[in-house]
């Protein structure tokens, strides 16, 4: 029997990874999916508690600061059954798993009975045991909030009606696919003012102060379990947006939530799913964190441009962006982005301000997406080239540099009058102090060589696909000064015909092919 104590060496790899939480990373884990595979292997149903310490000190070791635990909660079999019975859904479903069935079938997480701990994934003390074996490892808890609606088999739906917007008989007659008959009540689908009702949600109503109050409760409540919350379609109960929607005046809901809890539980941190541009609104309500979809679609477009472009937005709103390549609402990046396009379009969005938000399966290159109705993922075998880039990736976004630096765009120029292709760039640096190099706790723990060391990191990517040449200037405010320029190491490129050249006091020439990058210390 192994009587060794963890303590010491947990312990030790806190305080290395301290620096890690500025623009922290996070890994999204689909919980039912994998306690599926860990009840398969085990033969028994596996619960939190079956989750081996060793994956959970894998991620500690991979840098990440996050670990966001995706649908936990207790879901209720009416969800199931629409699930299960829509034909639109059900398609989808097979589409990526064709030997499906309804046992697979799970209902969506988002269609919650309960915020407590799913009755399949243990007793209410696993999450709490999940919690402080993440915080023992330097590891943060992320759970789910879904602010804007409940199941339809909610209890509230019965003790509390009121608490939900209702609809009456013009109501159904006009818009059924929107309002739903429970007993004598007819009670609206949760919705967003684009679209259609989600047919197993019932909308709540922020106009009804009982429920706002009744709502606070709860988010405290769930505080108590985990490190922060991401809060799913955030911008729905906007004033603005919920009297859009609904025709219903409300105040103000998250300043006040948001306040409420971090006056409780100091460094909790909240995350929006917000799309719209309302992101800078909801940064301004107290949210840590907002979905970046702009910088996402924009990479999408395949132009440099308006990459660059949304760069220049300022720092302070930068930094509170969640950057993503996917999540599991978005398709596979290995599915939509050819190879060495996916790689440049991480090393852009990974090495930005913010935080650095990844997916499981992302670093396996998997390409169908996962729903969040079902709990078996599809078989895919994983791609050892897109494996090997992240496991790189995941290495330099632990150097000190990328976290405590100062990021700044730096500017491409043409390298000669008519070539036009510096327009295909995006460069940018981290750098950071002298004091900011000695004060680092994990240096000399980490027994880190001078490469991890170094005051900068320059990052250089053609988002083209062409093969392109500029003059990327590194220099601050234009200045000559000796950044050493002629020593600096490749930690990542994309292939062996990068071509670095003229290396001057300000910067240097670069000739990629296209889609080409390279970090550089």
């Amino acid at each position: 029997m192994n009587t060794k104590p963890k303590a010491k060496p947990v312990q030790k790899q806190v305080e290395n990874l301290q620096h890690l939480q500025n623009n922290p990373t996070l890994y999204q884990v689909n919980t039912r999916v994998w306690l599926t595979e860990l009840s398969r292997e085990s033969g028994r149903q596996a619960t939190l508690d079956d989750i081996p310490d060793s994956v959970l000190d894998g991620f500690a070791e991979m840098g990440f600061t996050w670990v966001y635990f995706l649908s936990v909660w207790q879901t209720g079999e009416a969800g199931r059954q629409i699930s299960i019975n829509h034909p639109g859904w059900k398609e989808g479903f097979k589409a990526d798993i064709p030997d499906l069935t309804d046992d697979d079938i799970c209902g969506s997480g988002f269609a919650i009975t309960d915020y407590s701990l799913h009755k399949s994934f243990g007793k209410a003390e696993a999450l709490i045991r999940l919690k402080e074996r993440l915080n023992e490892r330097g590891l943060k808890l992320m759970l789910d909030l879904v602010p804007n609606h409940t199941a339809i088999d909610h209890h509230w739906v019965k003790s509390h009606p009121e608490y939900f917007v209702q609809g009456n008989e013009q109501s159904i007659s006009k818009a059924p696919q929107n309002f739903l008959r429970v007993g004598e009540k007819i009670f609206a689908h949760g919705r967003d003012p684009y679209f259609d009702g989600w047919p197993d949600t019932l909308q709540l109503n922020y106009g009804n102060p009982a429920f706002r109050e009744a709502m606070l409760a709860e988010i405290n409540k769930i505080a108590v379990l985990c490190d922060g919350l991401r809060c799913d379609m955030a911008m729905l109960i906007l004033p603005d947006v919920f009297l859009r929607t609904w025709g219903i005046n409300i105040e103000p809901f998250w300043a006040q939530a948001i306040s409420s809890v971090k006056g409780k539980h100091p460094g909790f941190a909240f995350m929006a799913e917000v799309y719209w541009d309302r992101e800078w609104d909801l940064q301004q309500q107290g949210f840590d964190f907002t979905y970046d979809k702009r910088l996402y679609d924009r990479l999408r477009q395949n132009e440099a441009r308006p990459v660059r472009e949304h760069f220049w937005a300022a720092p302070d709103y930068q930094q509170r962006s969640a950057r993503f390549l996917e999540n599991h609402d978005e398709p596979r990046a290995a599915g939509i982005f050819a190879s060495d396009q996916h790689k440049a379009a991480s090393i852009i969005t990974f090495f930005s301000q913010g935080l650095r938000f990844f997916h499981q399966g992302q670093f396996e290159g998997y390409r169908k997406r996962v729903s969040v109705h079902v709990q078996r993922k599809p078989e895919e075998k994983t791609d050892q080239d897109i494996q090997n880039f992240y496991r790189d990736l995941l290495d330099c976004l632990k150097l000190p540099v990328v976290h405590e630096g100062e990021w700044r765009l730096l500017e491409c120029t043409r390298a000669w009058e008519d070539n036009w292709t510096s327009e295909c760039f995006i460069a940018f640096a981290w750098q950071r102090s002298e004091s900011q190099i000695s004060a680092w706790p994990g240096n000399p723990a980490a027994g880190s060589d001078a490469k991890t060391d170094g005051k900068a990191i320059y990052i250089v990517v053609n988002y083209s696909p062409n093969q392109a040449q500029c003059f990327v200037n590194v220099s601050a405010q234009g200045t000559d000064t000796d950044l050493g320029l002629r020593n600096l190491d490749i930690r990542m490129s994309s292939s062996t015909d990068m071509k670095f050249l003229e290396f001057t006091g300000n910067g240097f020439f670069v000739d990629f092919p296209a889609w080409g990058y390279a970090v550089l210390t």
